[in-house]
């Protein structure tokens, strides 16, 4: 068990219709936690529940040992509140209260059936913690295996709210006739779909240009994606898939019969028989929204009930808001165990290359928030091992809590301290290949002056104070401020010139240059 001063443990148990999920999470702070463990079993609740209207045995067997194994896990990891939430299938099942009831008494867990609006604003919540809301219309949408959450947001707040009864084990069930679907199946529950679309939600109230979603649907055509560019798959979080690219995807795996679909890669076998409704249902409905940009988030409901639970225990609590987002970065930086003294030097020296460097790359002062924010975490990756610090940086930036930083931006963040040491941005790489070629350039910007920076405090001495810059037609010339004279950054940095010259086309000095006080006389 935990001691007296340690922070609350918390779990969450996610009952949907196609997979249960556990996560277990320490609180961090008023306003965020950090996930300890993570369990799921794909008990397939809802099946044949479309045809007789009830949970049938097995599926309920199923379910019971997977909820027991899930809260004996957490039990273990001296969890102090366990809750549990049920969706679409307990809500429609007609022997829902005798799966509750044998929940409690067979399992040892309660679990509370939560309402259509409760799912959405769960999966509000969520999305608002790690998404800017306020830039522009969106719509959020949680695909589970018995229903379609959307809520259509504007300026940060919800607009509107549907539950649409097309889930993907639901549309399976009913309209997945044939393998792989024949013209005839896929026109009918294209069809269908269409109807629910039109009748639910009627004409939108705006149009929204980026859908964010979330759920098994979402993140895997993600990880089919990211596995097609790249050959291989990095975390799912914020990946950004057009809606042309995702109609595609769908084409492929609805084209495709289920043994094949079974060995694509980054499809998990069990889901290979629902992902065609699951993609046909996100696909009609981002063209019915006019969504042209669709984004993946990897939390949902159960990530909206930690934050729930949190916000309960802490009424009165700190809560650091979007304009905050720096003191963020440095709440992450303390948790990896940063050394924060040479972290906030690396970030004093790569702003002020960043300005004196200003004529050249033009960049903005959002660009300079990024770069700051990287330069704190370059050496995130520490907490895990030196050897790869930087690419275990990108991973643990890109999973990092930093609110008031897009998806979008902690991607950029997580790609400039990927690449403060060791090789220059290359396509080969998957998560410099997951990039636009206009963020792929703000990279290779962003992180040549990181790498300069970070060269410049290799000793962690601080001996630079700080850099000036002379610029040439063919040359910069990096004047650095230094009591006396700093060699070993000088050499260092010296070693680390080569990326800002291939950015910017010029070649790269690095020079002390000594004030009156620090000359010999």
């Amino acid at each position: 068990m935990q001691g007296t001063g340690s922070p609350p443990r918390l779990a969450a148990i996610d009952v949907g219709t196609n997979t249960i999920r556990l996560v277990v999470a320490d609180v961090d702070s008023a306003a965020s936690y950090r996930v300890l463990d993570e369990e799921r079993a794909q008990t397939r609740l809802g099946e044949g529940l479309y045809q007789t209207g009830r949970i049938g045995a097995a599926p309920m067997d199923r379910s019971l040992s997977a909820l027991e194994r899930m809260r004996a896990l957490a039990e273990g990891m001296g969890v102090q509140d366990l809750r549990a939430i049920a969706t679409a299938a307990v809500r429609e099942a007609e022997n829902g209260d005798e799966f509750l009831q044998a929940a409690e008494t067979k399992a040892g867990v309660r679990i509370q059936v939560i309402s259509e609006d409760e799912e959405a604003r769960l999966a509000f919540r969520s999305v608002r913690k790690h998404f800017p809301l306020t830039d522009r219309p969106a719509a959020i949408v949680d695909i589970g295996g018995g229903s379609l959450e959307v809520i259509l947001s504007a300026g940060g707040m919800i607009e509107q709210t549907h539950s649409l009864r097309l889930g993907a084990v639901r549309l399976t069930e009913r309209y997945a006739r044939s393998d792989p679907l024949v013209a005839a199946d896929w026109k009918r529950m294209r069809k269908a779909i269409d109807r629910v679309l039109e009748k639910r939600l009627g004409k939108p109230p705006f149009v929204t240009p980026v859908m964010i979603g979330s759920g098994g649907t979402f993140s895997t055509l993600a990880t089919i994606a990211m596995f097609e560019k790249a050959g291989e798959a990095g975390p799912a979080q914020g990946y950004r898939l057009s809606r042309s690219e995702w109609q595609r995807l769908a084409r492929r795996l609805r084209d495709a019969p289920l043994e094949v679909r079974r060995r694509i890669r980054g499809l998990n076998p069990d889901r290979a028989d629902i992902i065609v409704a699951g993609a046909a249902a996100v696909s009609r409905l981002s063209r019915y929204l006019g969504a042209r940009e669709i984004l993946v988030h990897e939390g949902g409901i159960r990530d909206g009930l930690l934050l729930t639970m949190i916000d309960e225990r802490y009424p009165e609590g700190e809560v650091l808001g979007a304009g905050d987002r720096f003191e963020w970065v440095v709440r992450f930086a303390q948790r990896c165990g940063l050394n924060e003294a040479h972290a906030a030097h690396v970030t004093h020296l790569s702003e002020q290359i960043f300005d004196a460097l200003h004529e050249l790359h033009q960049l903005g002062d959002d660009d300079r928030d990024l770069l700051a924010a990287a330069a704190y975490l370059h050496d995130a990756g520490y907490l895990i091992g030196h050897s790869k610090h930087h690419k275990h940086a990108y991973h643990l930036i890109m999973h990092a809590d930093l609110p008031g930083f897009s998806a979008h931006e902690v991607e950029i963040i997580a790609n400039v301290a990927r690449y403060h040491r060791r090789a220059h941005p290359r396509k080969r790489h998957s998560n410099f290949a997951r990039l636009d070629s206009a963020d792929r350039q703000r990279v290779r910007v962003l992180s040549a002056m990181l790498r300069l920076a970070a060269g410049l405090d290799r000793t962690h001495s601080r001996a630079v104070s700080g850099v000036r810059a002379e610029v040439g037609e063919d040359r910069i010339q990096l004047e650095l401020e230094a009591e006396t004279e700093p060699q070993v950054e000088i050499w260092d940095a010296g070693r680390k010139t080569d990326l800002l010259e291939v950015v910017f086309g010029r070649d790269v000095t690095v020079e002390w240059a000594p004030s009156e006080a620090s000359s010999p006389a």
